[in-house]
């Protein structure tokens, strides 16, 4: 199994940080100047396209050759993004609605560029290996508590420069790692007929669905004052996600997952415990997410952007029974 992907692998994953925090940061600072009664559809605007666009988004990324256009979009898009906002609040005390609706539009798409660029790299210049999907998909969750606990301008400004900076690096880096694993790359996946692929889909999608509900009803049950509480929980999120890749490959799958959804279901009937019984259901709980991707990814040999792009999708109708 490739392990010099790691380079790659780590810029990825702070480029992720940066994306979300980013985006949270700039949906913090417009949300304040849009009317109250459109609040709730801008940011279900932007949910739907960073969340549920992925799965097309992932078609589109494993039928082309190259894939850091899609990190170029991706940039451009955040750049333009946070011109508009900058631009929207200086013209207007009360900006159009349109144009609020428009730069959530255009978050979230590149929002789903940058996951569906990032998830499917992983994966296919580290093997499929569990744990550095883990490590990929994890810094999200701090990127979010940082965007919003710390959101500004100037906050919102270096993200923005961050992350273009740190994109020149990892496409630098994917170059050199490319040439040095020419032929190299190994693609883990079953032969298996459509009823059984869309049967195996199915239930992982569900798992992601019910992973999402109980994760956020951990998160909305602790109480994210003072600050340090909300950043708090962006590292437990972090934790499990990052913890979960090396814990199913020691233990193996179904050891660990049998361990860690026994122990958050057990947290969830008794989250009204304390704070302490929150966070480590929000631990557990999010130690399957490497794994849910690794078996995704065998399922559809070939087709990582759209077993990215699934689950991902998957994410958002979890989150809003919770939320509702």
């Amino acid at each position: 199994m490739p392990n010099n992907g790691w380079p790659l692998t780590l810029v990825s994953t702070a480029l992720h940080f940066l994306v979300d925090g980013l985006c949270l940061c700039a949906l913090m600072l417009l949300v304040p100047w849009t009317d109250a009664s459109q609040v709730l559809g801008v940011l279900l605007t932007y949910n739907v396209m960073a969340f549920a666009s992925q799965p097309l988004t992932g078609i589109m990324a494993d039928k082309v050759r190259g894939l850091h256009w899609m990190l170029f979009a991706a940039g451009v898009l955040f750049a333009l993004s946070v011109m508009a906002i900058s631009l929207l609040l200086t013209l207007w005390a009360w900006p159009p609605a349109w144009c609020v609706w428009a730069v959530a539009f255009t978050l979230g798409c590149g929002n789903s560029l940058f996951h569906v660029w990032g998830g499917k790299l992983v994966v296919l210049r580290q093997g499929n290996d569990m744990r550095p999907i883990g490590v990929f998909v994890s810094s999200g969750a701090l990127g979010l508590s940082v965007g919003i606990a710390f959101c500004s301008w100037p906050l919102l400004f270096t993200f923005l420069l961050a992350f273009c900076l740190l994109s020149a690096v990892a496409v630098r880096t994917d170059m050199v790692l490319g040439r040095c694993m020419a032929g190299s790359v190994h693609r883990h996946g079953l032969m298996l007929r459509p009823l059984w692929v869309c049967g195996a889909l199915l239930a992982l999608i569900i798992v992601v669905m019910f992973r999402s509900y109980v994760g956020e009803c951990f998160s909305s049950g602790i109480v994210k004052t003072p600050r340090t509480m909300l950043l708090l929980i962006g590292a437990v999120a972090m934790a499990g996600k990052m913890a979960g890749g090396w814990l199913a490959c020691r233990l193996g799958i179904v050891r660990s997952m049998t361990f860690v959804i026994v122990a958050a279901v057990a947290c969830f009937f008794f989250r009204q415990s304390g704070v302490a019984v929150l966070l480590l259901g929000l631990l557990m709980i999010n130690c399957t997410m490497p794994v849910t991707l690794y078996l995704a990814n065998v399922v559809l040999k070939g087709r990582e952007g759209l077993a990215f792009g699934l689950l991902a999708a998957a994410l958002l109708p979890g989150y809003l029974l919770a939320v509702m």
